[in-house]
């Protein structure tokens, strides 16, 4: 049997400080090219380790964020404890936190404590305004910064009846920042290979959502003249479809499609400004073609003439799509409790690995072995920083911490 191929980051050691959402998405993403990520966790473990859904206590929350990783829980108040993590971090190509600006600095692990006695070394600070100017302290989550961005008022914007920010459940904050750390520590890996040195990566949560808001940044600039024209759910007989007529030749498409080829030639719609103009009459005689039919069939058709189309599907749905099956968009891996699926990278290579790994660490279930593999600790130091409380060993998760509904982002982290 051939052997697997390697991932784009084999060889590299991550030494991973982060929490809750943003962070773990980043690291996570280093541990599916094939990075070693060691997930420095405190005595009680990360947050999302007793967040639902579980099952007999182990959270698959935690484990789409934490598999492919090793656990190392540390009691960064004890001096053995930031004195092990220092030597770690001095053996790491790349140190990745999450605490609020200046926590590192006071443990002695921030960039300019480590830079001089590890000058290759890359470090990210993950956090949610930035390490610099006013607000850099202010706790952040991922709902205070789609408030603070401007990105759910000008979701209200783009609602119709609405007088207030709605709910949103989905992090999109963690998530987009997650990833574009995860970019800017490549850059920091590419730069390091041609001059050696390594660089300190200062990623805001804050401006990750700027860099989504990208028409409404401009809008804010030069408003507009009236509304933009929005793609909208139009009911069928079963649910919803979503049909967007980008350019000229889908409009057209869309208008055969729906057998209405009269439409092509109505002055309301003939141009691009004519059915901005007329967006709302265009939108009501498709729902009128829709509210006969099931979705199925509506996607169906407009698909069979090349219409960007789709039926709104549920999370479950989606993920039972052939489309997703058949690209392996989806793992499945198992933990203590049994399997289930996580998502896997969504970029693939032509020859490297880049997919989740099938384990998930139970709370400093790795601790030992790192740190014989790692620094070549004996087993008397081993003990004796289990003894003075700085490492805690092979713990599993602890259903009765905190469950969901509670304000989990007090602590010392920022995000």
């Amino acid at each position: 049997m051939s052997a697997a191929p390697a991932g784009p980051l084999d060889g590299i050691r991550v030494l991973d400080f982060t929490i809750m959402m943003a962070g773990p998405y980043c690291s996570r993403l280093m541990a599916d090219l094939g990075a070693e990520v060691i997930k420095i966790e405190p005595p009680e473990g990360d947050h999302i380790r007793v967040r639902p859904p579980l099952r007999d206590g182990r959270s698959t929350y935690f484990a789409q964020l934490n598999c492919g990783k090793r656990s190392l829980a540390l009691d960064l108040r004890k001096r053995e404890a930031r004195e092990t993590a220092y030597a770690l971090a001095l053996r790491s190509d790349v140190v990745i936190e999450s605490f609020r600006p200046g926590v590192m600095r006071k443990l002695g692990l921030d960039y300019a404590t480590l830079a001089p006695e590890h000058p290759r070394l890359v470090y990210c600070s993950i956090s949610g305004f930035g390490q610099s100017g006013p607000d850099a302290t202010r706790s952040a989550y991922a709902p205070i910064l789609h408030a603070a961005s401007g990105f759910d008022l000008a979701h209200l914007g783009y609602q119709d009846g609405l007088d207030r920010p709605e709910k949103n459940g989905i992090f999109i904050a963690d998530v987009l920042g997650g990833a574009l750390a995860f970019g800017g520590i490549q850059a920091a890996l590419v730069a390091r290979a041609r001059t050696g040195r390594g660089d300190c990566v200062d990623l805001s949560l804050l401006d990750a959502m700027f860099g989504l808001l990208v028409y409404e940044c401009q809008e804010a600039q030069f408003p507009a003249e009236r509304r933009r024209a929005l793609y909208q759910p139009v009911r069928a007989l079963d649910g919803f479809v979503i049909v967007a007529p980008v350019s000229q030749n889908n409009f057209e498409s869309m208008a055969r499609a729906a057998g209405h080829p009269e439409w092509i030639e109505d002055p309301r719609f003939r141009r691009p400004a004519d059915r901005e103009h007329h967006w709302s009459d265009l939108m009501e005689l498709l729902a009128r073609w829709a509210e006969s039919r099931t979705a199925e069939d509506c996607e169906g058709i407009m698909r069979a003439e090349g219409v960007p189309c789709s039926r709104y599907f549920t999370v479950r749905e989606a993920m039972r799509q052939p489309q997703v099956r058949a690209r392996g968009s989806f793992k499945r891996i198992e933990d203590a409790a049994g399997p289930f699926e996580v998502p896997n990278p969504p970029f693939r290579y032509a020859t490297a690995r880049a997919e989740a790994g099938s384990r998930v660490p139970d709370l400093g279930e790795d601790g030992e072995d790192v740190l014989r593999e790692v620094l070549g600790f004996d087993e008397q130091r081993i003990r004796g920083m289990r003894e003075c409380g700085a490492l805690v060993a092979g713990v599993s998760a602890r259903p009765e911490s905190p469950a969901a509904g509670g304000n989990i982002h007090q602590g010392r982290r920022s995000t």
